[in-house]
């Protein structure tokens, strides 16, 4: 099938006509993101998967793509808007999760941790090496047996006259094993506080979590802190409290509400090619009831969840984005998601399980998407809390 066939049928999907909804700009960004994961990411995704491979050289193709720390502005840094960097994660996803996790985690977590809460020459050191892709950042966060409650860390910093004494461990952090920093937040005796620990301190350790099922094309790790000494420079001044960490995971929700729309979008077109391809009794498997109802259903998804993110990126855009609001796309489209890739990989029957064809990849990796930044769960009971203004965490 060519390309313009391709396109004709990308067409059809937007039935509500969503693309009359972007400005000429916002589409000339999606189209860059487009081509540049038709040229360097869907000819490998098949292999780097296979083989849990992160192809470590993205990181200074992505910053001359302009997609790290997309969002913010100055230090080197884009400074692009909020629907720009949806619409950039939409088409990033849809070439691999974990490729889209790595612009998440440099981002919208290390990147806009230092960016909103670090020092000006925190932010002059470390931003403009890491918008270019030089520089390599984790967010270190979850814990061995703190995932969902945060508040229950054991990470601590201790202080040690101008020094910081950061002991403890972090598991599932993101690009660790080569990264240049992370942000690690830790209890201290004044509440949680964020520090960068430069990867080459001594007692610091990344332990690559493998193998793994699900974002094979990415890197994870669990992170051992034993005694690191820190300066007091180290510490993020501006942050104080929960509040420093969840203002990187709202960055990170958002940019996940439109990127799972990527893996859903390429699942169905995946689904969509094989049926008008593939015949059985005499004609295209597209033309029996059975299949449209599951292409049928999985447009109608994808466009209410565009619509869905799109709206939510309005209004972040205006600067009026309640956190709440954040959880319904998260929720909503994630779960969407993954139901549009099962679906999918139906479509495709027994041939639909080989690693050549995405649905299944992208059906693995959101698993991953819809535990991290937020579980289901959580993001119902953000929700109960708002409907009900009644807590049910505890």
């Amino acid at each position: 099938m060519t390309v313009a066939d391709i396109d004709e049928l990308r067409g059809r999907s937007d039935v509500l006509g969503i693309d009359a909804l972007l400005s000429a700009e916002e589409r000339a960004t999606r189209d860059r993101v487009r081509a540049f994961v038709d040229e360097h990411i869907r000819p490998n995704i098949a292999d780097w998967f296979a083989s849990a491979h992160f192809p470590v050289e993205i990181s200074r193709e992505f910053g001359r793509l302009g997609v790290l720390g997309m969002h913010l502005k100055g230090y080197g840094c884009p400074g692009r808007s909020a629907v720009e960097y949806g619409l950039a994660a939409l088409e990033l996803e849809a070439g691999d999760s974990g490729l889209r996790t790595f612009v998440s985690v440099q981002g919208s977590l290390a990147m806009s941790s230092i960016h909103r809460w670090g020092s000006e020459e925190q932010k002059q050191q470390w931003l403009p090496g890491m918008a270019a892709g030089e520089i390599i950042g984790s967010f270190g966060l979850t814990e061995p047996t703190a995932g969902s409650d945060p508040s229950s860390m054991k990470t601590y910093a201790r202080r040690d006259g101008d020094d910081w004494i950061l002991t403890g461990a972090k598991r599932w952090i993101g690009l660790a094993p080569i990264a240049q920093l992370t942000v690690v937040w830790a209890q201290t005796d004044d509440g949680i506080r964020g520090f960068i620990v430069p990867t080459d301190s001594p007692g610091y350790e990344a332990i690559t979590l493998e193998p793994k099922l699900s974002m094979r094309a990415s890197i994870q790790a669990e992170l051992h802190f034993d005694d690191i000494r820190l300066p007091a420079s180290a510490m993020l001044p501006g942050a104080k409290g929960l509040r420093g960490p969840f203002s990187a995971l709202n960055e990170a929700r958002y940019g996940i509400i439109w990127g799972v729309l990527g893996a859903a979008r390429d699942s169905y077109e995946a689904a969509l090619r094989y049926s008008l391809e593939r015949t059985q009794f005499d004609k295209p498997i597209a033309g029996f009831q059975l299949t449209q109802q599951k292409l049928v259903d999985m447009v109608l998804e994808i466009q209410k969840g565009a619509l869905l993110a799109l709206h939510t990126g309005r209004l972040k855009d205006a600067g009026t984005l309640d956190p709440v609001q954040i959880s319904v796309g998260k929720l909503n489209n994630t779960r969407e998601a993954i139901k549009i890739a099962r679906e999918a990989r139906t479509i495709l029957g027994g041939n639909g399980v080989l690693i050549e064809h995405s649905p299944i990849r992208h059906a693995a990796n959101l698993e991953s998407v819809r535990t991290y930044e937020g579980t289901d769960e959580v993001h119902t009971l953000i929700l109960g809390q708002h409907l009900t203004g009644i807590g049910a965490f505890r």
